[in-house]
């Protein structure tokens, strides 16, 4: 007897059935009229738009195209336009620069095209396909079908690159053209510190002795490396190789230079654990817009990896600690985002960093991190991987590598539904890749850079050779078949061009399970999904799975809840009773549904700033409680972010005077709010708390870091608070570089309204504006010159005043 499938079974199969749909009608339409560039017909006179200049390696041909794409997709377009034929290669003589490709096989293109020639192209290096490639070719009004002849490779396996023949004939190729490009003399001059770190680890994840000499002296080159500029991104991979060299070889020449490295990488450390474009100040702090994880989470694998090699010190055990203590706060809650801020959860990925991140807790031995983000790392694929943060370098780079945290099952079904295609597609006919880009008209940051490197490291996985192919065991759990599969459906139902309809078209029974799904992506799908249709909201229901024995289901509700706003009211008591849980995640999500809520949850203020004010060092050592309910409590939409109208200011005065000491830039300006809604008298008690907050600036969120520093500077002038005066030279001397052109004229004026009390630091605004007329490092000489005049024009205001204010001083 057949059983019943389960309401999570039933969930895949409506899921799988109506994102496919909704998908396909999505890319299937037409491009949107009006949009910012035209899709044009090639067979009627269409050109490529002026400045699109982004074509498309096609696979093995030879040959290079030019596809419309629009939104990060090119699922609008319907037609390839040739671009280049490499002399030589198998399209040559078969096609040609102008050439329109307008199908497969005797068929058009009905759907993307890059996809459907990636996947045409797989099916042509097959032993079935015989390496026949056909296409439709229109050349000058002609339409012919015509074959590309394409060597047979075979065809990926269920488990690929595990256990695959196709996959290590790739990889044999590959390394063997690599060290061949490699061994000329002009080599070094086409690479960057990245490319050729990735090039070189490549061939020492082969484990072949012949490719050792090259590998020695890049190692060579790499132990002499230094920089003074985007240190942070190139250092990671300089000291990834060195590490894996002397682990591979034994070879001590190099240690000396690893160990500078490392520890140079380690002390530029923030005191908070992150790394940003270069290493931080020596204040410990970053500098420009502060912390990105994209250098950072590559900066700890290598440092581990510098560890394992033999390079002792407690600088690099503290920041490796410190950075792994960072990101284990993401675990089950997103995707690592761009810096300190909130998880990523509009997509499983966000440019490669949970795939860095799995890698990451592996080497560290870490379990649940590793699990966690080697799943999200199988969920992204298709349009969630296809782009990226000025380019999808690093999101294809990590793809393979965290995948495979999760087992052979996993990459197997990661490579049936993206990787085979897109794969193939990059891979060139000379068996390199060049960097392809992601789908938008323009290059992006990563133009002609070579990705060989990186997709031969995952092509390298089976043979475990070095620790980023998987050496050391992998600890998370190894997925079987179904389940691999599982959670690449959890990562359809998403596309650039069409964000919503595939959630939209599931039933209320579907979304309320999708609310319980381990993906915090898929929970906030469905959310959003319910927020959006129409008719009464299933809040009975979301109060029920309030009190689920899955904590899943509990941060799903609250994120419905959430999105359901003012008619999730009745949900009021028991979201306050989940202020008290043992588990941070679900205060933190009860207490931003209640927020949401509004007004009707006004009653759970005092609750509210009360966790404000308190910080465990244990459970989450970084105050992320603190900071969330500030921005729940106080940020422009937070509950009392308007109007403090009833609060009570004691509790008030406590939870502002915790939340000033957050180590958040962002958190603390939140409060700024705070400082606005309050009286002249109310706010005094605070005043000593935001001179604080100005002259002890915060250790993260640097971008953010300013705005309270600024109103806090702004209502020091309007108490005429003496320490004011001198506290808005110094912040004006020493503040963050980044848009403080856009500060200077503000932090002037308030320092203007002293009036002639501000006479005595008049020589040090004098000093300052020579200094600035003498330019800044890395800043514009025009807009220090800018910020000179404005400091001269203020000294000049303050000497000609006549007002004398009243001042007082905070003791």
């Amino acid at each position: 007897m057949k059983s019943s499938p389960t309401p999570r079974s039933r969930l895949r199969a409506a899921f799988a059935t109506v994102a496919l749909s909704a998908l396909i009608a999505a890319t299937s339409a037409a491009a949107p009229a009006g949009g910012p560039m035209a899709n044009p017909d090639f067979t009627q006179g269409g050109k490529i738009p002026e400045g699109a200049n982004h074509d498309w390696n096609l696979g093995a041909t030879g040959a290079r195209g030019w596809m419309f794409s629009e939104r990060l997709e090119t699922s609008a377009a319907r037609q390839i336009a040739i671009t280049r034929v490499d002399p030589g290669s198998p399209a040559d003589g078969v096609l040609a620069p102008g050439d329109v490709i307008l199908g497969i096989g005797g068929t058009p293109f009905s759907s993307d095209p890059r996809t459907a020639f990636g996947k045409a192209l797989s099916a042509a290096e097959s032993t079935a396909g015989g390496g026949n490639l056909k296409l439709t070719r229109w050349r000058g009004g002609k339409q012919e079908d015509v074959v590309v002849n394409l060597p047979v490779l075979g065809s990926y396996g269920d488990t690929a690159p595990y256990r695959c023949p196709k996959s290590g004939r790739i990889f044999e190729l590959g390394c063997q053209a690599l060290a061949e490009r490699m061994a000329d003399p002009s080599y070094p001059r086409r690479q960057n510190p990245i490319t050729r770190s990735l090039n070189a680890l490549a061939l020492l994840a082969s484990g072949n002795p012949e490719f050792l000499p090259l590998v020695r002296r890049e190692s060579e080159w790499a132990a002499g490396y230094s920089a003074d500029n985007f240190q942070t991104w190139h250092y990671a991979y300089v000291i990834m190789l060195l590490g894996e060299y002397h682990l591979a070889t034994g070879d001590d020449s190099v240690l000396p230079g690893l160990k500078r490295l490392a520890l140079d990488a380690a002390k530029g450390q923030s005191i908070v654990g992150s790394w940003g474009h270069k290493f931080a100040g020596p204040d410990g702090r970053l500098v420009g817009y502060g912390m990105m994880n994209a250098p950072g989470v590559p900066l700890t694998i290598s440092l581990v990896i510098a560890r394992a090699a033999g390079v002792k010190d407690p600088a690099i055990d503290l920041a490796i600690e410190r950075s792994a203590r960072m990101l284990r706060f993401y675990i089950g809650k997103g995707a690592v985002p761009y810096g300190d801020h909130n998880p990523w959860t509009e997509t499983h990925e966000d440019n490669g960093k949970c795939g860095m991140t799995a890698v990451l807790f592996n080497l560290l031995g870490e379990k649940p991190g590793a699990e966690f983000f080697s799943r999200m790392s199988v969920a992204s694929h298709g349009p969630e991987r296809d782009g990226g943060h000025t380019g999808n370098f690093t999101n294809l780079l990590w793809a393979i590598p965290g995948v495979a945290q999760a087992g052979p099952h996993a990459t197997g079904a990661w490579m049936k539904e993206f990787g085979a295609w897109y794969f193939d597609l990059a891979r060139s006919w000379d068996h390199g890749f060049p960097h392809q880009g992601p789908p938008e008209p323009k290059r992006d940051s990563y133009p002609g850079w070579d990705a060989t490197g990186g997709y031969l490291l995952a092509y390298a996985m089976p043979l475990k050779k070095i620790l980023l192919t998987g050496k050391r065991p992998g600890i998370a759990p190894q997925l079987d078949a179904q389940a691999a599969n599982a959670l690449i459906l959890d990562g359809r139902g998403w596309s650039n061009n069409n964000r919503f309809a595939a959630y939209d078209a599931l039933t209320p029974d579907d979304l309320l399970q999708a609310l319980g799904s381990w993906s915090p992506v898929v929970r906030e799908r469905a959310a959003v999904a319910i927020s959006r249709r129409p008719g009464e909201k299933p809040v009975a229901a979301l109060i029920k799975r309030l009190d689920s024995p899955s904590l899943d289901a509990r941060y799903g509700a609250c994120e419905a809840l959430s999105r359901i706003k003012a008619a999730a009211a009745p949900a009021v008591p028991t979201l306050r009773k989940l202020l008290t849980h043992q588990d941070l995640w679900l205060r933190i999500k009860a207490a931003e549904a209640l927020s949401s809520i509004g007004d009707p949850a006004k009653e759970a203020l005092p609750d509210l700033l009360r966790l404000l004010t308190q910080v465990d060092p244990k459970t989450d050592p970084r105050g992320m409680q603190q900071r969330y309910l500030a921005y729940t409590l106080f940020a422009r939409n937070g509950m009392l972010g308007r109007s403090l109208d009833g609060v009570d200011r004691e509790a008030l005065y406590q939870a502002v005077r915790a939340g000033l000491r957050n180590e958040d830039g962002r958190a603390r300006g939140a409060i700024g709010s705070v400082y606005r809604n309050l009286t002249v008298d109310e706010i005094k008690p605070l005043l000593p708390d935001v001179l604080r907050a100005v002259v002890e600036p915060a250790p993260s969120g640097i971008m953010f870091a300013d705005e309270i520093r600024m109103e806090g500077l702004a209502i020091l002038a309007k108490h005429r608070i003496e320490e004011g005066i001198q506290a808005c030279v110094d912040y004006a001397a020493n503040q963050n570089p980044w848009a403080s052109e856009k500060r200077i004229n503000r932090l002037m004026e308030t320092l203007v309204t002293y009036g002639a009390a501000a006479k005595p630091v008049v020589p040090q605004l004098q000093q300052l504006a020579a200094k600035l007329d003498q330019g800044e490092k890395d800043f514009p000489a025009r807009l220090s010159r800018e910020k000179a005049e404005a400091i001269r024009t203020a000294a000049a205001a303050i000497e000609a005043s006549s007002d004398q204010p009243d001042l007082i001083r905070i003791r």
